[in-house]
C-alpha cells in the first residue's frame, strides 16, 4: 500500500511539472516568417522586480536567417504569432516592443543585452532553441542556459535557474550592449521609458 501511494505520488509530481506543447502548422509558420535586416545577434531578457532586484524570467530574440522569441515558460502570446512550444515567429521590431512592454510594469524592469554573433552561431542557437521542446513552469532560465551553453562563444556561462545571476553572467560576455527598460509611471500614456546602462536611473 505504501509502495502504492509513493507510486501516486510520483505521478501527480511529474504530472504538475508538465508543460503545455503547441505546434503550429507549417503553413503558420511559414506566412509569419519575419527576416530582420540586422546582423545576427542573440538578445537575452531578464525581467527583474522593481522592490527586490530579484529575477522573474529569462527570454532569448535570436536574430539570423529569420527572427525568433523564445519565451520558455512565459505567458506572453500574441494572436497573429504562431508558436512552436516556447518558439513564437514572425518576430517584427512592433513585436519586440509588444514583448517588452508586455513585461514593463510598476512591478517590474526589463534589462536587454545585446551580443552580435555570426550567421553560423546563430542559426545553432535557433535550432537548438526550436528543438528544445515546451518548458516547465519555473524553468525558464535553465532551459535557456542549456540551450546557449551548447553554442559557440556561450560555453562558460553558468548551468542555473535563477535570471539574475544568468544575466549577471551573461553581461561578462565581450561586446555585449545593455540597457534597462522601466514603466514609465510619470507617462499619461504608459508607455516605455528607455534607459542606457549606466545613467543613474538604471541603478
Amino acid at each position: 500500500m505504501f509502495r502504492l501511494v509513493l507510486a501516486l505520488l510520483a505521478i501527480l509530481s511529474l504530472a504538475a511539472c508538465g508543460a503545455e506543447p503547441k505546434w503550429a502548422s507549417d503553413e503558420a509558420v511559414s506566412r509569419a516568417r519575419y527576416v530582420h535586416d540586422g546582423p545576427p545577434s542573440i538578445t537575452l531578457f531578464t525581467v527583474l522586480s522593481t522592490k527586490s532586484g530579484s529575477g522573474a524570467h529569462s527570454g532569448l530574440l535570436i536574430n539570423g536567417s529569420e527572427r525568433i522569441m523564445f519565451d520558455p515558460a512565459g505567458t506572453w502570446h500574441h494572436p497573429a504569432l504562431p508558436e512552436r512550444n516556447d518558439v513564437h515567429f514572425g518576430i517584427t521590431p512592433k513585436m519586440v516592443s509588444f514583448y517588452i512592454d508586455y513585461h514593463a510594469r510598476e512591478t517590474y524592469d526589463v534589462v536587454e543585452q545585446t551580443i552580435l554573433v555570426s550567421p553560423g552561431v546563430a542559426e545553432l542557437a535557433m535550432q537548438r532553441a526550436k528543438a528544445y521542446g515546451a518548458v516547465p513552469k519555473a524553468q525558464c532560465t535553465a532551459s535557456v542556459s542549456s540551450i546557449l551553453r551548447g553554442v559557440p562563444g556561450f560555453e562558460n556561462l553558468p548551468s542555473t535557474w535563477y535570471p539574475r545571476k544568468f544575466m549577471d553572467a551573461f553581461a561578462k560576455l565581450p561586446g555585449v550592449t545593455s540597457r534597462k527598460i522601466t514603466d514609465d509611471d510619470a507617462d499619461d500614456n504608459h508607455g516605455v521609458l528607455l534607459v542606457q546602462v549606466g545613467d543613474p536611473r538604471a541603478q
